[in-house]
């Protein structure tokens, strides 16, 4: 455990910033599930400014470890996956 004070808070906020990246993960990879399970070109194209939003926000954060060339990863991803959908 911490020793002084700077420390046991420097614990306490980690333990908090971790808990929010955490968060922001998990909405970013439930949705990454949503639009790549289903078969409805409708449904991703519905979801998909709601992810690219998400992304964005985390990379300008600097959150969740997200950085703009991640971003651009999965934005390439999902529009090459609907494209190859048909209506």
């Amino acid at each position: 455990m911490a020793n002084n004070k700077s420390a046991q808070k420097r614990v306490l906020t980690s333990e908090k910033n971790r808990m929010a990246n955490r968060a922001v993960r998990s909405v970013i990879r439930s949705t990454l599930k949503k639009i790549r399970s289903t078969d409805k070109k409708e449904v991703m194209i519905a979801e998909m400014p709601n992810l690219f939003s998400m992304l964005d926000k985390a990379a300008q954060g600097g959150k969740a470890g997200v950085t703009k060339n991640s971003v651009a990863n999965y934005k390439r991803k999902i529009h090459k996956l609907i494209a190859s959908k048909s209506a």
